[in-house]
This record gives structure tokens, C-alpha cells and sequence, in this order.
């Protein structure tokens, strides 16, 4: 059951109000016949719930009658209405029933407005430049704890230093570890890493990192490039993650529209995703490589359910201006060119953060979201026995190069023996 509504119904009649108890529950009242107060929605006949915390730079105290008054800490606006009427939401009937409030044009920090994230723990690879460098901004901003993932560690410090500068968010919050996901070696040392800097849990692991555009090039482990740093070693990674993932943690796939452009010709026949160098064009390697992005997220939200993990992929936006596209000189005429068109890294963090924060999707699990919005798969992503054919080679391929440890069940599982 998927029921998506927009929020014009939501609209209170002429003369009602909209309160709020200390507990979190939302009432209505009549103004013009204060005999009318009722629970639920005059128009819609829900019920809504608000925060039991204030939004995220809030507080509250007494003026000097003793009334409650609201203040926010940065501009001093001072108010008598209480501001977590400003993120009340209807009680759902059904998990997935939810309503689009932000679209296209909407960025990380709005999609963030009065979230806060003090106390929880993200993980983003591919962090310290373009879209995963804005989602680590945004959500440091709300005073997430950030372990940022990434290759090239210096370019790490500075972006960590850069987000301090930009957001005054604490330093203390903000720590780097060493990934190299053309390495399924270095994978599964920054795993062990994570375990011990994270030792009880992980509330978001955003797999966000990728390459585009690259000659065939192929891997330590002898895998073509794009299909290992987008795809296969990020599988391995969230696998390796599984024992800090807990009852409501979030699985992000950062994937993208192009999974609709893939093809899996030869793949199954071959029992490998990796493509040759007599097969290899980029633009299909990277079409493929977002594909498995969404089908891993739908295969692992299927096993991680019972645990209350949630695994969710997305598209960014359409041609979003970042060195993504450094790797050839025509990828970066296209992307320059069309750049005036295109989402600002804000806007492209939106879906991102959207997926990874919003309460809106508490529960909400093996779903692919474009523009922080649900959005159908391709026929190849949602067809069941290729999800589990992908999942089974990937499966082969990781334990033919670093063996089953810490993955023996969904070997036992997936993988066929012969």
C-alpha cells in the first residue's frame, strides 16, 4: 500500500487553530465557538502528533506573567505558539502512507529545518567533495556525528575543517577513516576500523561515493573500476556494517536514474558483473553499477527487515555539477555546459538527507525515492530472481578475492553450490 497525498488538503477551515499539548499531541479549536475543541483534523478527520522535543535551536521559558514562551537560540525571534506545530504530522494508517513536502528545487537545509541530530551517528563514503560533502555539511549542521569515508584523507581533513568553518559545528563530531573501495581489503580494514570507533552503534551508513566516465581500468582485486567503487565494494561494506546497524538505523544507496539504461547482457551466463575490456563502454559500466546499487538495497531491506533496519536507494539529480565528471574532458563539456540547468549540490544533498532523516519515513524500507519523493524502479531492479542472481555473483566474487568471513550466512544463502 503506497498512499502519497500533498499537503493542500491539510489547510485548517476558516476559524479553527491549530494547539499543541506538552506531551506531543496536537488538538484544534474553534475561535469563533470555543465550546469546539476536537482531536482530529476538521477538514481531514486525522489525528496529528508533533515532536515531543523542540525544534533544533529552540528553547523555552516563562515571561514574566508566567506564560510559556518560546525563543530561538541564533536570531532571538521570540513566540507564544509553540514551534513544533510547524512540523506536526497525521498518525499513519500504514507505514508507507507519507506526503511529498519538498520537491525538485528544495536543499538539504530545508529538507533539515528544525531536525535535530545530536546524538546520532552517520557515516557517508565519498564525503569530502560534491553531493557527499554537502549531505556531511547539512547534517553536521543539526550536530550529527559524521564518520566521514573516504580514499584521499587530506582532502578529508581540509573538508572537515571547511565544515567547522562554515557551520560552527564541533570538531569533536567530525572523524575521518581510511576507505579505498577499489580495495576489498582496504573495505574490510576500514570496517574492523568502524567497529572500533563506533563500537555500540550506526544510526545512518549513506553509501554515496562513485566514479563516472573512466577508461577501463581494473582493480587490486581485478575487477573493472567502476563496477567495484560504485557497486561491489560498497555491498561488502554495508554486509561488514551489519553488527552496528540496529532497530531503526538507515542504509542509504546513493544510486541513480541511469540504473534504467542498464543491461545485463552476458552477465548471468559469465557469472560475473565485471565487465571486460573487450566489453567495457563507461557509460554502460556506470548504468550497471547504479542498477546493482538498487537492487542490493532491495535485497538487503528484505533480509534486515525483521531487525527494523531500513535500506533505501535514490537518484540525487539529473546532471548535478561535481567532479564526479572529472575523469573525461567530454563528460565535462556536457556537465558545463548544462550546468545553469542543473540542481545545486544542496539541492542534489536534498534526497540524500531526506531519506536518511526524515521521520516521515520511519519504518519506510526497500524503496527507491527521486526528488524526496517515491519513485518506481525499472523493471530489471524490481524483478526478484535477477535481484537475487546480482546478489549471488557479488556474493561469489567478493569471497573469490577476500574470502566469506563475517558474510559465510548470505554465501550459505545466496550462493549456489556446486
Amino acid at each position: 500500500m503506497l498512499n502519497f497525498d500533498s499537503d493542500s488538503e491539510d489547510e485548517l477551515p476558516a476559524g479553527w487553530e491549530e494547539k499543541s499539548t506538552e506531551d506531543g499531541n496536537v488538538y484544534f479549536v474553534n475561535t469563533c465557538d470555543d465550546s469546539k475543541i476536537q482531536w482530529t483534523h476538521p477538514r481531514t478527520g486525522c489525528k496529528k502528533v508533533i515532536p515531543k522535543d523542540l525544534p533544533f535551536g529552540w528553547a523555552k521559558e516563562d515571561d514574566e506573567t508566567g506564560k510559556t514562551v518560546y525563543i530561538h537560540k541564533d536570531t532571538g525571534t521570540k513566540t507564544y505558539v509553540d514551534p513544533r506545530l510547524a512540523f506536526a504530522k497525521e498518525l499513519k494508517k500504514h507505514v508507507n502512507d507519507f506526503r511529498q513536502h519538498y520537491d525538485s528545487s528544495s536543499t538539504a537545509f530545508q529538507v533539515l529545518h528544525g531536525v535535530d541530530l545530536s546524538g546520532k551517528y552517520a557515516l557517508i563514503t565519498g564525503s569530502n567533495a560534491g553531493i557527499g560533502y554537502e549531505t556531511a555539511k547539512s547534517m553536521a549542521r543539526h550536530g550529527c556525528h559524521i564518520l566521514f569515508a573516504n580514499r584521499n584523507l587530506e582532502a578529508t581533513k581540509q573538508a572537515i575543517e571547511d565544515i567547522v568553518k562554515e557551520t560552527n559545528a564541533s570538531e569533536d563530531n567530525l572523524k575521518m577513516v581510511h576507505l579505498d573501495l577499489a580495495s576489498l581489503q582496504s573495505v574490510k580494514k576500514c570496517a574492523l576500523a568502524v567497529k572500533t570507533m563506533f563500537s555500540d552503534h550506526l544510526d545512518m551508513l549513506i553509501l554515496n561515493a562513485g566514479v563516472f566516465g573512466l577508461p577501463y581500468t581494473e582493480t587490486e582485486d581485478n575487477y573493472e573500476m567502476t563496477f567495484q567503487v560504485n557497486h561491489l565494494g560498497h555491498m561488502y561494506l554495508a554486509l561488514l556494517l551489519e553488527p552496528l546497524l540496529k532497530k531503526d538505523s538507515r542504509v542509504v544507496f546513493v544510486s541513480s536514474e541511469s540504473h534504467r539504461f542498464a543491461s545485463l547482457k552476458n552477465a548471468f551466463t559469465q557469472q560475473s558483473l565485471s565487465m571486460s575490456r573487450e566489453q567495457y563502454t563507461s557509460m554502460m559500466a556506470y548504468n550497471n553499477s547504479k542498477l546493482f546499487n538498487v537492487i542490493t538495497a532491495k535485497v538487503l531491506s528484505q533480509e534486515w527487515k525483521s531487525k527494523g533496519i531500513r535500506v533505501n536507494s535514490l537518484h540525487p539529480g539529473n546532471m548535478v555539477f561535481t567532479n564526479l565528471s572529472k575523469s573525461w574532458w567530454l563528460f565535462r563539456l556536457a556537465f558545463a555546459l548544462v550546468r545553469p540547468f542543473t540542481k545545486s549540490l544542496q539541492q542534489a544533498a536534498a534526497t540524500t538527507v531526506y531519506v536518511a532523516t526524515d521521520t516521515d519515513l520511519d519504518g519506510v524500507t526497500g524503496l527507491y525515492f527521486n526528488n524526496c519523493f517515491y519513485c518506481q524502479e525499472s523493471e530489471l531492479a524490481r524483478d526478484k530472481d535477477i535481484a537475487n542472481e546480482v546478489f549471488a555473483i557479488s556474493l561469489r566474487m567478493i569471497t573469490q578475492r577476500v574470502g566469506a568471513e563475517h558474510i559465510q550466512k548470505y554465501v550459505d544463502k545466496y550462493v549456489k553450490q556446486t
